[in-house]
Formats: C-alpha cells, sequence, structure tokens
C-alpha cells in the first residue's frame, strides 16, 4: 500500500505542478505530453520501488500489483466518471507501467535485501 499511495500522491502533485504551467504559462498540452509520461513512469517505478523495499520478497509480484491497481483505478475513474473505456493506446501505456512498476518492485527487493545483509 505505502508504494500505491506513493503513486497517487506522486500524481497528484505532479497534476497540480502542470496544471499550474498549462494555466499562468503559454506552454500547450501537447508541448509537455512527453514530460508527463516519463514522469508517470518515473512515479510508477518509485511506487513499485517502494512497495518491493517495504515487502522484501517477490518484488515482481508486489511491483506488478502495485501497477495493476494503479491502472485499475484509472480505468474505473475514466469508465465511471466519462463513461469510456481503454482504447488501443492506452491499454499500452497501462501495460507499461505495470512492467515498469515490477522492475521497480525487483530492484527494490534487491536493494533491501542487500542493504539488510551488509548490516549483520
Amino acid at each position: 500500500m505505502y508504494g500505491l499511495f506513493f503513486v497517487f500522491a506522486f500524481a497528484v502533485i505532479c497534476s497540480l505542478i502542470f496544471a499550474f504551467i498549462l494555466r499562468f504559462t503559454s506552454a500547450r498540452e501537447g508541448s509537455v505530453q512527453y514530460v508527463i509520461t516519463a514522469l508517470s513512469f518515473i512515479g510508477l517505478f518509485g511506487g513499485g520501488f517502494l512497495s518491493g523495499g517495504k515487502r522484501k520478497e517477490k518484488g515482481w509480484l508486489i511491483g506488478g500489483l502495485t501497477g495493476l491497481i494503479y491502472s485499475l483505478v484509472v480505468f474505473l475513474f475514466q469508465y465511471l466518471g466519462y463513461d469510456r473505456l481503454f482504447d488501443a493506446e492506452q491499454v499500452i501505456y497501462h501495460t507499461c507501467y505495470t512492467l515498469i512498476a515490477m522492475m521497480g518492485g525487483i530492484l527494490g527487493v534487491n536493494i533491501a535485501t542487500n542493504n539488510s545483509r551488509r548490516s549483520i
């Protein structure tokens, strides 16, 4: 759950920052699209990393669950709020989000495990 809270907190903070940037500058959505996508990947990697580090085992599973739950919440928000399903592009993005969170979970487990071995 720590990783999921991190992902959503990171998303909210980044959304607020970019909302202010888009509102008070001449920047357009298309010009910051790749930056927002990169920050989404960073946030999900960080959430998977945190989840894997806390769990200290099965990082691929806990990171994958973090990515899947994130995608499920986004899907439910989009479906219930806007009455739209994921299109093909969004399915690809959310598959990549889940894979990135899995990689973060794997790395989080390995770094947390290595640090605990050194301290003994």
